[in-house]
């Protein structure tokens, strides 16, 4: 089989709430503050972020973008997005997984939504990359998911028809769109649940 994996949430720690309620304490002191920020910082992976996801804008207009929708100062921004590269550490219980797949004998992917400068850092900070058989990261593509457009340039990518290959990630849309793509999925809460779906597929 062909297992792709999905990365923030999945394979690398993503915590949006606590990463701006670290970077931006002035702007997070209640649960109310900080779920509007994390909202409006994020806008659901689409609007400017998405455009970042997609490679089609780089760090500094995405700080003047946010910045100037939220009221709030560009170096408050860039903080937020230069700290993010530390907050993506990887999920060992995940890169465990990751092992077992690779060594029951299946050919190992990712499909990420990932922006340029984030990319190149976790290729160049983990040595787990070299189990990949090849992956796709939306920026280098310009595609995102949940876009089918991104999953058939993967499929093609990886010389996979859906038939052959599983998905796991974190996000319900982008497994629905995977599943009706004709891709088996796992939609990913933690590694052991992760596991057990993947051994009812017969993968493990």
């Amino acid at each position: 089989m062909n297992v792709i994996f999905d990365f923030g949430g999945v394979v690398f720690r993503w915590r949006p709430a606590v990463l701006l309620a670290q970077c931006l304490p002035a702007h997070t002191a209640t649960p109310e503050a900080l779920a509007r920020l994390v909202d409006g910082f994020f806008q659901n992976y689409g609007g400017d972020w998405g455009e970042f996801d997609r490679g089609t804008i780089e760090a500094p207009a995405l700080a003047q973008r946010i910045a100037h929708r939220l009221k709030l100062q560009v170096h408050e921004v860039a903080a937020v997005i230069d700290a993010i590269p530390a907050e993506l550490q990887a999920i060992e219980t995940s890169v465990e997984l990751m092992r077992r797949v690779k060594a029951a004998g299946h050919r190992l992917f990712y499909l990420s939504n990932m922006p340029v400068p984030y990319a190149a850092h976790l290729e160049t900070h983990h040595a787990f990359f070299e189990w990949f058989d090849g992956g796709v990261f939306s920026s280098r593509v310009q595609l995102i998911k949940p876009d089918p457009a991104i999953f058939h340039h993967a499929l093609r990518v990886f010389g996979s028809t859906p038939d052959e290959a599983v998905f796991l990630d974190d996000h319900r849309v982008n497994v629905e769109t995977a599943r009706g793509l004709g891709i088996r999925t796992v939609h990913f809460a933690d590694a052991a649940q992760a596991q057990g779906e993947l051994e009812a597929l017969g993968v493990l």
